[in-house]
């Protein structure tokens, strides 16, 4: 079966990024610093700036077609900044984006880098939800994409709360929080359903994955946009 590409898939954590890439028709390698058994593609463990780099200086990179990249940014994510800042809760983060930016533009390769909402120094190229793919997740997830674009999709009207405690308050929702633990928050079962992730039952993997229907629909695009340039 001919394939897109070949997608490199970095700080890939449990592969909700990496999974939503082969939905759309690429094959993939993963890199990650912790060990990742679970991780559904050929996967290389190590420090994902220093894999990169060596990529760069051995050729090994021309193997690629686009670059995915989910660098670490606690120190500017929203909940850092809010909730554990305003407590004196927390250690110092790291901010990969700068250098992870760096090394991509370095490549000459289109890239994509994923954040969460925050204050990470990203452009918000394309910024995506699940209800705009029906799921029962919202998760916000913002991209800058480099060396290529697409439009911005529209944004559905959220259906109504999330299910849990808020502010001290209980409510019924459409959609679950897929982190933590107690207070209505989802359960592992509900974590993989939501956001189609069958491969991990890891609570940490889930809540750090972002559902694969964002790549499969980035990975899309990309194809779409690549062959606009061609004809």
């Amino acid at each position: 079966m001919k394939t897109h590409g070949r997608v490199l898939d970095l700080f890939s954590c449990s592969g909700g990024a990496g999974w939503g890439y082969h939905l759309a028709g690429f094959e993939v390698d993963g890199c990650d610093i912790a060990d990742r058994p679970r991780y559904p593609f050929r996967y290389h463990r190590g420090d994902a700036l220093e894999y990169l780099a060596a990529l760069i200086a051995t050729g090994g990179i021309g193997r690629y077609t686009l670059v995915h990249a989910s660098p670490p940014c606690q120190e500017q994510c929203a909940l850092t900044v809010g909730t554990n800042r305003a407590h004196g809760w927390g250690n110092a983060h790291e901010d990969l984006v700068a250098p992870t930016r760096e090394l991509l533009d370095r490549t000459g390769l289109p890239y994509v880098i994923e954040q969460p909402n925050g204050r990470a120094k990203i452009r918000k190229d394309l910024w995506l939800c699940g209800e705009m793919f029906g799921l029962r997740v919202l998760r916000h997830r913002n991209f800058e994409l480099g060396g290529w674009g697409v439009r911005q999709p529209a944004h559905p009207r959220h259906r109504g709360y999330v299910r849990g405690y808020r502010h001290g308050v209980y409510r019924e929702g459409p959609y679950v929080a897929p982190y933590g633990e107690g207070g209505g928050k989802a359960t592992v079962s509900e974590m993989q359903t939501s956001m189609g992730i069958t491969w991990t039952d890891v609570r940490k993997e889930l809540t750090e994955a972002i559902p694969p229907a964002y790549t499969k629909w980035i990975g899309t695009a990309f194809m779409t946009a690549r062959q606009e340039v061609i004809v």
